[in-house]
């Protein structure tokens, strides 16, 4: 395993997106122990996309506009569902004292979906895991599989980061209804622009 697969992977997780977008939202509504539970969510959300990748799946999804379309109109759907939720304080910042079991099993719901319903991570491990795979490797699969789960090792610990941060600031925020009413409008409005931005994507 490369120092180069490990950087590419640590630059594509840092990059901001909906499963930073939503693990930041726990934290700062529900504190740190949801933030690690939708950091864990969004992670899960990675399995079925490497799945397909490694399996050929995703060629089948990067050939045929209608799945990828299909799947492509469910993100983009869902993204401006959330969006909505979090204005009327439904969403990813709802602001509750302790997070209940049931809403640790909503949390993990929904950064499950926030992830599975993006077509392009089943691209994007399409085209990314071969490039750190020797065509005439023996053990192609079992390697495949390996630096998946170190990716999604990496994911998992980079949005725990980002989660707990948010939530160490957490009183200060909820401390200011002001603030908190402007941070719903721009987690809208960035869930609204990610959901418009994979509505433009292309296979």
């Amino acid at each position: 395993m490369g120092i180069e697969f490990l950087l590419t992977s640590l630059i594509v997780v840092a990059s901001p997106g909906t499963g930073v977008l939503f693990t930041v939202a726990a934290g700062l509504s529900r504190g740190a122990r949801a933030s690690v539970v939708a950091a864990l969510a969004c992670t899960l959300g990675i399995v079925p996309h490497m799945l397909a990748a490694v399996t050929g799946l995703a060629a089948l999804l990067h050939a045929s506009a209608l799945a990828f379309e299909t799947l492509k109109v469910l993100g983009v759907a869902y993204l401006l569902y959330m969006a909505y939720a979090t204005l009327k304080d439904r969403g990813a910042l709802r602001v509750e004292p302790e997070a209940a079991p049931r809403s640790a099993r909503q949390v993990i719901v929904s950064g499950v979906l926030v992830n599975i319903l993006n077509p392009k991570l089943s691209i994007f491990f399409f085209a990314f895991l071969p490039q750190f795979v020797r065509a005439d490797d023996p053990a192609g699969l079992e390697r495949m599989l390996a630096l998946s789960a170190v990716f999604m090792a990496l994911t998992f610990a980079v949005f725990v980061l980002y989660g707990v941060f948010a939530a160490a600031v957490r009183r200060q925020v909820l401390s200011r209804p002001g603030v908190l009413a402007w941070m719903r409008r721009a987690f809208a409005a960035a869930f609204v622009a990610l959901g418009v931005r994979l509505a433009f994507a292309q296979r």
